[in-house]
């Protein structure tokens, strides 16, 4: 879309943080109207995180008004709320690329501006970054600033409060930035986000002053000098060693300014409580900012087939509905995991543990091993952060707790930090685990309630973002494991599929005349059907959507090593290396995982 210049005169002429600094003051709240409905212009046309970004207008101006990055270090927490930012950072021409193949990245990256400190994606990694760089700045002596922007809902995760208690600790000169609007992208949960309301309350309080006055008498003679906000010797911040500030109005782009001059002028360790509306100056955005978080181009009127989110949430249903021992815990994802009718209805048997991959995993065990039936409903790229304990505190103690792993293989327009594509190669190699891959809706629903019934250990079902080709829901039963469905019968060529590419490679199959198979399992392999087909077939094709070092194929490999069967073998899937942004049928085709690439793969090797 064009730009307007008349619509934006204050805008244009920001087309960089240099001439962002040359405004007047006085003339930031239109800067901010003007970015705010620039925003909602682009956003609502190329579709990406719309909410977050809209509350944090005044934060992002103030910040690049008083900081002079790039030379000080901003860094962004997940970057939901970071589409401003790269605006006022010579990409406002670009951003209407954004989440689309060859444009801007999702989220703040190295490689794509030197405005971005810091390459994000996955929550709760900047202030641990920002102590780094902090250190760093303090060994290089020229006054480098550092800054970390962190939400209420990223401050929820462990690695936040690791970071907290080594900065505390060793007071370098940091400043962290907690944008509070009470939402992660669900509404906010926990004793923290109970602390953040006390605080924000507090304020509207009545306190007695000869009382604050004795007791900061009693707790603060030796920091006579602090002009510390009067509660924040109440916040958990200042426990930690932080100078804690606020809360006060993330709106209020004036007071943002003083307090950051203030805090860039002095040493220490500080905490600035900034508290924001999430879709600010939107007001669809401000009544439900759950819907709002991120536009989608998806319409679901247009698909009759359910999303495989939706089969999960239909199914945790059904079987809660008889099984008062099922416990469902999602890390914050309760809406992108399907999981919102379960909540409502079963109250009781549901946990948002918020932002912390590796205590859900654990929390987990711990239900495990008091008897009831968890299932971890979780993403694969987050699942990666709690891969420790899904080795030593699940799988070594052959706990029974499903996976139910969303977005697994391609997920598209969040680009690097969000493909599924690891968790086959890093599951795969876990002593006792099973792993399935449907191909299709129904498969889905019957290996959820395979793994649920599994008793000897953790079992995972591994399933893609988005809808399925509309195969009809069955009655549950259990599959027997490691039970593979030959789909097709051919000659020469065997076709070992794991996964949703089964349709894609049906037009491979039925061209080259190849026997075509739905492993299902990736462990516990089909060991009799791979025999079997060896002994009929010259060539074996292995196809996942997941990277070929160390996943389904690689099993595949191993096993036909260790007997000694001399078969040539074609593992189909995703290279060595990190998969770029782009719709999942760009990918797709680019990576030759669709129908036609699939076959021009198998055509060339064979014929090599």
């Amino acid at each position: 879309m064009n730009f307007n210049f008349k619509k934006y005169p204050i805008l244009s002429f920001a087309n960089s943080v240099e001439n962002l600094r040359c405004l007047p003051v006085e003339q930031l709240p239109q800067l901010c109207f003007e970015l705010r409905a620039y925003l909602l212009d682009v956003v609502t046309v190329s579709k990406g995180h719309f909410a977050s970004g809209l509350g944090v207008v005044e934060i992002t101006v103030a910040l690049h008004y008083v900081y002079n990055t790039p030379f000080d270090n901003l860094l962004w927490d997940i970057g939901h709320q970071a589409y401003p930012h790269k605006i006022l950072t010579g990409r406002r021409k670009k951003i209407n690329s954004i989440r689309k193949k060859n444009g801007l990245h999702s989220f703040p990256c190295r490689e794509e501006s030197k405005y971005d400190a810091l390459s994000v994606g996955h929550s709760s990694t900047s202030i641990s970054a920002g102590l780094g760089m902090s250190v760093a700045a303090e060994k290089e002596g020229k006054n480098r600033q550092t800054i970390c922007i962190i939400g209420d809902g990223a401050m929820t995760a462990g690695m936040a409060f690791e970071a907290m208690n080594h900065a505390g600790e060793i007071k370098s000169n940091l400043l962290v930035i907690l944008n509070d609007n009470q939402m992660s992208i669900s509404k906010n949960v926990g004793a923290l986000n109970n602390h953040l309301r006390f605080l924000r309350n507090i304020k509207n309080i009545k306190i007695n002053q000869k009382k604050i006055h004795l007791f900061y008498q009693q707790f603060f003679r030796k920091n006579k000098k602090s002009k510390n906000n009067r509660i924040s010797f109440q916040s958990i911040f200042s426990h930690l060693g932080f100078k804690y500030l606020g809360p006060f109005d993330g709106h209020d782009i004036f007071s943002i300014i003083n307090m950051l001059k203030e805090i860039k002028n002095k040493k220490g360790t500080y905490l600035l409580h900034l508290v924001t509306k999430k879709g600010k100056g939107y007001l669809p955005a401000e009544l439900d900012p759950i819907k709002w978080h991120a536009i989608s181009s998806y319409n679901s009127s247009i698909s009759k087939s359910l999303s495989y989110s939706d089969v999960f949430g239909s199914w945790l249903c059904e079987i809660a509905a008889f099984d008062k021992k099922l416990i469902a815990i999602t890390p914050a994802m309760c809406e992108g995991s399907g999981m919102v009718k379960f909540s409502r209805l079963f109250p009781d048997q549901y946990f948002d543990v918020a932002i912390a991959e590796q205590h859900a995993v654990t929390f987990a065990a711990g239900l495990a091993i008091s008897g009831y039936k968890p299932v971890v409903a979780i993403y694969s790229t987050f699942l990666q952060r709690a891969y420790d304990q899904l080795i030593h505190d699940i799988a070594l103690q052959k706990l029974s707790v499903l996976f139910a792993i969303d977005r697994g293989g391609i997920v598209g327009n969040d680009g690097q930090t969000h493909q599924g594509i690891f968790d086959l190669a890093y599951l795969r190699c876990v002593p006792g685990i099973v792993i399935m891959t449907p191909s299709n809706e129904n498969e889905c629903r019957q290996m959820l309630y395979t793994g649920y019934m599994y008793r000897k250990g953790p079992s995972v079902v591994r399933y893609p973002k988005g809808c399925g080709n509309g195969t009809l829901l069955m009655p549950m039963h259990s599959i027997p494991l490691g039970k593979s469905i030959i789909k097709r019968t051919g000659k020469k060529i065997a076709i070992l599929n794991f996964g949703v590419l089964l349709e894609n490679a049906f037009f491979a199959a039925n061209n080259l005349d190849a026997t075509l198979v739905d492993m299902r399992f990736v462990k516990p392999l089909d060991k009799n059907m791979i025999l079997k087909l060896s002994s009929e077939h010259k060539f074996f094709i292995t196809l996942e959507e997941g990277v070929i070092s160390g996943g389904a194929g690689s099993a595949v490999n191993e096993f036909i090593m260790m007997n000694k069967i001399f078969l040539p073998v074609l593992n189909i899937g995703l290279p060595d290396k990190f998969i770029p942004q782009g719709t999942q049928e760009e990918i797709r085709h680019d990576y030759q995982l669709d129908a036609e690439g699939i076959h021009n793969q198998i055509f060339c090797w064979l014929t090599q």
